[in-house]
């Protein structure tokens, strides 16, 4: 069975930077009071742009980094809780931008997990041989589903995309993923309206029924056991210990929370953070953390890293890569 490994990442960030002093004149808050207890500085807003053009922009920037041509690609997977639409997928409207005419597509909706879901899905498509390339994207606005009256979350969210490109390979990059799910606890993070479900009616809308809505205290205690549960799965699945990993890169939700995984698993010193700059970006979030760490050399060839997240559903994923570019 063959394997596959990342050959080429790229990432987008919006221009506009919405500061957390820029909140203080829109709701009840204070720079202080955000930067305390979420770690977050100031996030990126999309304007007008949708999670495609976002894809289409960091896509482009895998593939030069990877050598390849969009036609190249034999497959595209988008993870988004903010699809351009319900349908055509996202992956189909980022597949038409990029011309990547011999590429199939579609949508992860796995909240903050989707990256490392949608990692997971292409090398398993790849090592059973039946894909050789695969593009796999992050991109969300979250700036169009946040109630910008509600404090407690609107500090918490922002927009961008990354993107990883996977080929075939006959080496062990992969070395092991573990992903969960626990949908009884799917009301502590969700948008309740804009589905099957409960459908887009006039009430919904006057309810403010299609923003996100979270229970943060109750979500606090459960990620950090999750993500550290998850993380500790993977890494015993590849033969590896928490000794052995050289670079964490989480899911940045709050700061909070990942300094205290990094505080259990006792690897403080070995985790990457952007969270300040960007805040939670969810699917986005730890495929923009991967590019960056690559681009500023914290991790080399060789190295272990293990991608670690955790978001609505609830549903957590983590995989261990052996670092070969």
């Amino acid at each position: 069975m063959k394997s596959a490994k990342i050959v080429g990442l790229g990432k987008y960030l919006p221009p506009k930077r919405l500061k957390n002093s820029d909140l203080e004149k829109i709701v009840d808050t204070t720079d202080q009071w955000i930067t305390t207890r979420t770690g977050i500085k100031e996030r990126r807003i999309a304007m007008d742009s949708s999670s495609s053009e976002l894809a289409h922009r960091a896509a482009k920037r895998a593939l030069k980094d990877a050598g390849l041509k969009a036609d190249d690609l034999d497959l595209i997977i988008v993870a988004s809780i903010t699809p351009d639409n319900f349908f055509p997928s996202t992956a189909c409207r980022l597949q038409n931008l990029i011309k990547a005419r011999n590429a199939a597509a579609f949508d992860i909706s796995a909240a903050c997990s989707g990256f490392v879901y949608g990692l997971t899905c292409a090398w398993q498509l790849i090592g059973g041989g039946l894909y050789k390339n695969v593009l796999v994207v992050g991109s969300e606005v979250l700036s169009s589903i946040t109630d910008w009256k509600d404090r407690s979350t609107c500090v918490l969210f922002g927009d961008g995309a990354g993107a990883a490109v996977l080929t075939q390979t006959n080496k062990k990059s992969f070395l092991s993923a573990h992903l969960g799910a626990d949908g009884s606890r799917g009301n502590l993070l969700h948008i309740p309206a804009g589905g099957s479900r409960m459908p887009a009616t006039c009430q919904t809308v006057d309810q403010n029924l299609h923003t996100i809505k979270m229970k943060g205290n109750e979500l606090f205690r459960v990620a950090v056991r999750i993500m550290v549960d998850a993380a500790k799965v993977a890494l015993s699945k590849a033969d590896l210990k928490t000794k052995d990993l050289d670079l964490l890169v989480p899911h940045q939700a709050n700061k909070r929370i990942i300094d205290a995984v990094a505080k259990t698993l006792k690897i403080k010193d070995k985790v990457y953070y952007n969270l300040a700059r960007y805040g939670n970006m969810s699917s986005a979030s730890c495929a923009v953390a991967l590019c960056e760490a690559y681009q500023k050399a914290k991790v080399k060839k060789g190295d272990i890293v293990v991608l670690d997240t955790f978001g609505g559903g609830l549903v957590w994923g983590s995989c261990v890569l052996k670092w070969t570019l």
